[in-house]
Formats: structure tokens, C-alpha cells, sequence
């Protein structure tokens, strides 16, 4: 049987499946369904250093292909997420990814520090699809104040910091590589696209929000091509993200460059989904020759 095991600033990983964030709750009905302890990490619905409750509803619609969400990032704030999610989280035994926001610099470094320092955790992952409060501009579409955020957080904590990045950029893999100039360990690609769905009967969007966050199948060949591109032009880990549904866009996302894949409104669908591409990852490489899931890591851009 082919080893599944990868490896991500050092930290080794059983197997290259992790949920995206937001995507998957730690609840006991999840355990009827599989362990999280089987995946290669877990990791948090985005914190910020002070508890939110996120935007009105209608929050979530279903679009052909996807899924349009508005939630707004609501959280309990750093000290519920060290207090009560974290301890279950540590509990299955496997690396955790803290997957953080904030509004300013300081709140990133602040909540960043405050995770650093509990000990459990292997990974930050930083949001940077949220907006700059002063500068009202994602984090993730301002080069010069996405360096500034990765660098001083890189600076002040002593875990490794993987960068979560926004599409919505002339050039994603530019700013991957701006990530990783900056001190990043790691990018995840991408977060959502941007989108909006309108009633047409009451004449208005459907969002409380307006706009909300496509994800889903239908951005799965956009993902693909942000990982490609990016691969190319940076040395350090990618994680793939969006619209895998199965075992195969799975492996089209490590042939691709992803060194591991995120998993997210397919969680929603199929409660069985990351299970079954961890399976499918593994006999996709017997099938196929191969003695570890590394060997094909961007093997694309060697055949193509």
C-alpha cells in the first residue's frame, strides 16, 4: 500500500486531507460518520480576537454547481476558542491548523500570539479575505499590506503560518509568491469567489449580505488553475481548496501542485466525503504504480 504520508513546514501529516475551514463541525454526530482523528489535520471555523455574530440571513443559497454563503465569520473570540473548541479539537490527535482574522495588524498578532502560546497547536492559518478596517481592502489584494501581515505575525510567533489567499486578484499566484517572500510557510488556495444570487420575484437579492462567497464544483477548475499557476512560481506547500466532491479532483489537485487539500461545502453534501478520498487518493496509487502520494505531487507540470 502507497504511504499517504505528507509533510508541511516540517510537521509530518498521515494522509494530504484536511477540512477547509468554516466546512466541518467537531460534534458527536460527526463521529457516527468517521473520526476526525483520520484525517491528516483539522482546523477551526476563523476566529477573531473579539466574538462576532455575523451578518443577517438569509445567510446561505444554493446555486447550480455550488453554494453562495454570507455567514459573516460569527465566533466566540480567542478565549472561547482556547477554552472550549480547542480541547476537543486536541483530543483526536492530529496536527491542528488555527485558523485566524482580524481587522488590524494588531488583532492578527494579538490572536495569533494568544494560539501560539497554548502549545497545541501546528499550524496558523491566516484568513486574509477579510478586510483591512482601516484600509476597508481584503488583506489578500493589497500586496504591500499582505506582506506586511504575514511578516509580522511570521515574526512574532514560532509556529508555522500558512497563508489562506482570496481569487479575487488580477493574479493569484503573484500573490502566492508575495506570501512566501514575506515569510509564509505554506498558501492555501483559494477562498471563495465572490457572488450574488437575486429573487426575482421580490426584485432584490436573496442575501441579507447582498453578495456572499461562491464555493463548490463550479470554482473547482478555477482552484485547479490558481494551484497550477502558483506552483510554478513558489518553492513552499500549497493546500488545494475548492470544489473538490470526490477522490479524483482530489488527486487533480496534487498532480496540480497541492502538496495536501482542503475540503469544503462538499462536506455539506456528503458527510462521508473526506473518508472516501482519502480511500480513493490511496488506491488511485496502487492502481497506479506509485509508492507515496509525494511522487505526484505536481507531476503535471512533468508530463505536460
Amino acid at each position: 500500500m502507497a504511504s499517504l504520508e505528507v509533510e508541511i513546514a516540517g510537521i509530518r501529516l498521515k494522509n494530504p486531507v484536511m477540512p477547509a475551514s468554516g466546512a466541518y463541525e467537531y460534534s458527536e454526530e460527526r463521529k457516527s460518520f468517521f473520526s476526525p482523528g483520520e484525517l491528516g489535520a483539522i482546523i477551526n471555523k476563523t476566529i477573531f480576537l473579539e466574538k462576532r455574530i455575523g451578518n443577517p440571513p438569509p445567510r446561505i443559497v444554493e446555486t447550480p454547481c455550488g453554494m453562495l454563503n454570507a455567514i459573516g465569520i460569527p465566533t466566540g473570540g480567542i478565549e472561547d476558542f482556547i477554552e472550549t473548541q480547542l480541547p476537543k479539537m486536541e483530543s483526536f490527535g492530529v496536527p491542528i491548523i488555527a485558523s485566524v482574522a482580524g481587522n488590524s495588524i494588531e488583532d492578527f498578532l494579538e490572536v495569533s500570539e494568544r494560539v501560539a502560546e497554548t502549545g497545541k497547536v501546528s499550524f496558523i492559518e491566516l484568513n486574509l479575505s477579510c478586510p483591512n478596517l482601516s484600509e476597508g481592502i481584503e488583506w489578500a489584494r493589497d500586496r504591500k499590506q499582505l506582506f506586511s501581515v504575514i511578516e509580522r505575525v511570521k515574526a512574532s510567533v514560532d509556529i508555522p503560518i500558512i497563508a489562506k489567499l482570496s481569487p479575487m486578484v488580477s493574479d493569484v499566484a503573484e500573490m502566492a509568491a508575495v506570501s512566501e517572500d514575506a515569510g509564509a510557510d505554506a498558501v492555501a488556495l483559494i477562498n471563495t469567489y465572490k457572488g450574488m444570487v437575486i429573487d426575482i420575484e421580490e426584485k432584490k437579492p436573496l442575501l441579507g449580505n447582498l453578495t456572499g462567497g461562491l464555493s463548490g464544483p463550479a470554482i473547482h477548475p478555477l482552484a485547479v488553475y490558481a494551484v497550477f499557476s502558483s506552483y510554478r512560481k513558489i518553492k513552499i506547500p500549497i493546500i488545494g481548496i475548492g470544489g473538490i466532491a470526490s477522490w479524483s479532483n482530489a488527486v487533480e489537485m496534487i498532480l496540480a501542485g497541492a502538496t495536501a487539500v482542503g475540503i469544503g461545502m462538499y462536506n455539506f453534501v456528503n458527510p462521508m466525503v473526506m473518508k472516501e478520498v482519502i480511500e480513493g487518493i490511496s488506491n488511485y496509487l496502487d492502481d497506479n504504480g506509485f509508492n507515496s502520494v509525494k511522487e505526484i505531487v505536481g507531476l503535471a507540470h512533468r508530463l505536460g
